[in-house]
């Protein structure tokens, strides 16, 4: 995952809007901010990954990198494995 910031430092903010949570994340160096809107049941840590997957998506395309493949974990549960996006 690239980026012009070496530290792997962002800005995150979850905002709660009943049983979805909106996830923002900021790129600090290049300013690039980008938002995801997921449901509250996932938890945080699976939203926040997911945002900064799309931050560092963004960011190699607008450098003209090819997009990283997506990492090869396992799916967690309520997630098809090959899709994006999760299901409820």
């Amino acid at each position: 995952m690239p980026s012009d910031n070496a530290k792997g430092e962002y800005i995150v903010e979850f905002q709660q809007h009943g049983s979805s949570v909106k996830v923002s994340v900021i790129d600090p160096v290049s300013m690039t901010e980008v938002s995801i809107v997921g449901p509250s049941s996932v938890g945080q840590e699976e939203l926040k990954r997911t945002a900064l997957q799309k931050l560092h998506y963004v960011m190699n395309k607008r450098a003209g990198r090819a997009p990283a493949e997506p990492d090869p974990a396992p799916a967690p549960s309520g997630r098809t494995p090959g899709k994006s996006g999760i299901i409820v």
